[in-house]
Formats: C-alpha cells, structure tokens, sequence
C-alpha cells in the first residue's frame, strides 16, 4: 500500500475510473496524461479544520504525488497519528479507500470512523479517458519508444503498474503488475502497441 503519515509540519512518508476503460497506443496515451510535476490540492471544508489546519494540509499534500487522497480522524485532528495520505494511485477513489483505511486502522478506539480531508490531483486536471499515477507517466514517458510490442498495464486498485516489451509484452506486463499488487490481481492493460 502507498501510504505517508503526515505529522506536524514534516512529511514523514498508490477501479472505478476512467484509467483502465479501454487500452490505448503510446501516441493517443502521450496526449491524454498530464505532466509529473505539480499538483492541485483539495481541501475539504471539513468542521474539525481550522483555518490554519487547511492551509498545513494544502502545503503538506502538495508534496505527494497525484493521485491521492488525505484521510484524517475526526475526533483526533489534523496532527495526529491516524492522518494518512495514499499516494500516486491512478485514480481519487482508489486512493481514499485505501487512506481511509489505514486511517481507521491507526485511530483510537472509540474515535469516530476516518474522513478524507484532501484530494490530490495533476495540476491542470481535467477529466481524461486515461488517468495514470505519476510513477506510471514517468515510466511510460521515459521507456516507451522504439519499435515493436509493448504494453503498460495498472492495477486499479494499488496503483502499481508494468511496462513490457516483446513477444506477448501484454501478458508479461499484466503478470508483472499483478506480482507487486500483492494480492490485488486486478491489472488490466491501458497502454499497448
């Protein structure tokens, strides 16, 4: 799981989307996938934020990588232990799953269940066919070229992803991704020549 725990004014240090719809060539997947630097952080309006706790959060998050979510204990507050961020996942709805749970699951008993707190998008972000994890853009930016097979496959789910070449590139990188999405074995493949 791709989580950060957020302390005090230090980063102590990842579907349901549109990311695995249908797979794409390198060229279409080139013009739908954002730039890996830079990000646009949500904070939520939530009651147990102060001010100053939204602007913390928004500085915070911004050093995560897109797409991520921000989960925090209500009862606990914003600079406590169960303040966690999921990070570089391929999507916003995976990531608050797996922020809220690791959440819940650091919380005092008792407290009230975890709520998300942030998102964190790619800066400039719009709604595309194609969504991937910073991670996953770099890797696709910076290995894809050259001829012949190839195919890029995400787990939904983890975040994780594979980039294959060759003869039967598509199952090799499905297989792969599957191996570091412990267990998750939900890769599908978004990219393939």
């Amino acid at each position: 799981m791709r989580l950060n725990r957020l302390l005090p004014i230090a980063l102590i240090a990842g579907l349901a989307s549109p990311a695995a719809a249908q797979t794409v060539d390198g060229a279409i997947a080139d013009d739908m996938l954002f730039s890996t630097s830079g990000v646009s952080v949500t904070v939520f309006n939530l009651p147990m934020l102060s001010e100053q706790d939204k602007l913390v959060l928004g500085e915070i998050a911004k050093q995560q990588k897109y797409y991520g979510a921000v989960a925090i204990s209500p009862d606990e507050g914003l600079m406590a232990e169960p303040t966690l961020a999921a990070a570089n996942y391929h999507a916003i709805p995976p990531a608050e799953a797996a922020a809220r749970a690791a959440c819940d699951k650091a919380r005092k008993p008792g407290s009230a269940r975890c709520v998300i707190a942030a998102h964190i998008r790619p800066a400039g972000h719009a709604a595309r066919p194609l969504q991937l994890s910073v991670d996953a853009t770099a890797g696709f930016r910076t290995s894809w070229e050259g001829a012949g097979p190839k195919a890029l496959a995400i787990s939904p789910a983890t975040g994780e992803w594979a980039l294959a070449r060759g003869q039967g590139a598509g199952e090799v990188a499905r297989s792969e991704c599957n191996k570091k999405a412990k267990g998750a074995r939900d890769c599908t493949i978004a990219i393939a020549e």
